[in-house]
């Protein structure tokens, strides 16, 4: 379908994956791993994440193979000849994933993914798990903060223009109708995901004729049906006011809008408001673009502004006040071993996990054996087994109905758009217990060997 993304193959990993891996193969180390993707800390200014990237995730794992060129190529990386790569020829993903659903909450902490394949294969994936899942995590809770901002009026996507490259701005527009946009500005991802396709004109438009008003109505001719006027390329008061006129005279209203894209967009709106009802056009509504993140739009909002449909682009599309997750994919069992890192504060917690909701989002991250306390409900789901999904792609659709069940469920606190108190997870029991236990040995070792060096 035209507008989909391209699926990244065995290729797109770092190039200590592919030496960690070639060595496992080589000292036969192919036990079972289990690795455990999650986000150590919340970025600033954010109360909860949404999870998202999933989907792109399992298309990669489900095509990864290690064929004849991807070896050659493994090998010229590697500055070796093409035989010492034989060991990865035919390598495929056979394993299990389990990873909370797209669309729902996630906290600080809490296993995003959590991968359990021989380690060679779990050890080669890191790379392009942890880049799916991270940016389109990133992307995704940005833009849930903007439909949380708009209090329920339309939100729509404009970012293509100015995503770091095409496929994310595919991507944005995915993850703006997961988290409820109501249209995307980008054709292709319009068609390839059945988003509600929407746009106006541009500046240069309006410039192209000799004045704002044939414009409007070369516009109008073209586009039959309700139109929307950009009336801020000269004077924006004048240019509502030629839009009101060539409204009115057209006949049109229910469906119309005027679009706001520059200056100070609350006063401006006011302004526009009274010319439109003063022409008897109650009905046209007022959209405002330009700069707009969940910042702008929250600020508008409370000032009273009457703006019926916000359009962000950039802020969003990048996620520019937090352009990253400070994501992790650590390993956190091999051979049926609990293992862990001590790394200053980047400690990591042994074991195969579960997260349990409790109502309020009392999260606990336990091991993965463990029944789920009273009331609660475990968030990640078996979604690949022997490298193949167990379902078929989940919609945007579908991950909406569970972004929206979480967030209805969500503190006020966290919702907030400035100054957001996040809900803190919990371990349980038997996880500290085997945390504290798994520390103790490792400390043990360590000293031991010291005093053995001394």
């Amino acid at each position: 379908m035209t507008g989909q993304m391209t699926v990244p193959g065995a290729l797109t990993t770092d190039l200590y994956e592919v030496s960690m891996a070639l060595a496992y193969l080589r000292e036969d180390m192919t036990g079972e791993a289990v690795f455990s993707l999650f986000v150590r800390k919340l970025p600033p200014h954010r109360g909860f994440l949404v999870a998202a990237g999933l989907e792109s995730a399992l298309s990669y794992l489900e095509g990864l193979r290690v064929g004849a060129s991807e070896a050659a190529a493994f090998a010229e990386a590697l500055h070796r000849p093409v035989e010492d790569l034989e060991p990865m020829r035919g390598l495929e993903f056979t394993g299990e994933v389990r990873a909370v659903p797209e669309g729902r909450i996630v906290l600080a902490g809490e296993p995003l993914l959590e991968v359990t394949a021989p380690l060679p294969q779990a050890q080669l994936v890191e790379t392009c798990l942890l880049n799916q899942l991270s940016h389109q995590t990133a992307v995704a809770s940005k833009a849930a903060r903007c439909v949380l901002a708009a209090g329920g009026r339309p939100v729509v996507d404009f970012s293509l223009r100015r995503t770091h490259g095409v496929e994310a701005g595919l991507r944005m527009a995915r993850l703006g109708a997961l988290v409820g946009f109501a249209g995307t500005s980008n054709v292709a991802a319009s068609g390839a995901y059945g988003i509600p396709a929407v746009g106006t004109m541009a500046h240069s438009f309006v410039e192209a004729y000799e004045d704002e008003e044939a414009a409007f109505r070369a516009f109008a001719r073209v586009h039959p049906g309700p139109v929307t006027f950009l009336v801020d390329t000269y004077d924006t008061e004048k240019g509502v006011r030629t839009a009101a006129r060539v409204l009115r005279d057209l006949g049109y209203g229910p469906g119309c809008a005027v679009r706001l894209d520059s200056g100070d967009l609350g006063e401006l709106a006011l302004r526009a408001r009274r010319i439109l009802d003063g022409a008897g056009l109650e009905e046209v509504r007022i959209t405002a673009s330009g700069g707009l993140d969940e910042y702008g739009v929250d600020r508008l909002v409370r000032s009273g502004a009457p703006i019926d449909v916000y359009a962000v682009g950039t802020r969003v599309g990048v996620s520019a006040d937090a352009p990253y997750l400070d994501s992790a994919y650590k390993l956190v069992s091999y051979d049926g071993r609990p293992v862990m890192k001590l790394s200053a504060a980047k400690v990591t917690a042994p074991g195969a996990k579960q997260v349990f909701r409790g109502p309020g989002f009392a999260d606990v991250v336990a091991l993965r054996e463990e029944e789920p306390p009273p009331g609660a409900e475990p968030l990640l789901e078996t979604v690949m087994t022997g490298g193949r999904r167990v379902a078929a792609p989940a919609t945007p659709a579908a991950a909406r109905a569970r972004f929206e069940t979480d967030l209805a469920r969500l503190p006020d606190e966290a919702r907030r758009v400035v100054d957001p108190v996040p809900p803190r997870p919990t371990a349980s029991g038997p996880l500290s217990r085997l945390t504290a236990e798994v520390r103790s040995r490792i400390e043990e070792r360590v000293s031991g060997g010291r005093a053995a060096a001394g």
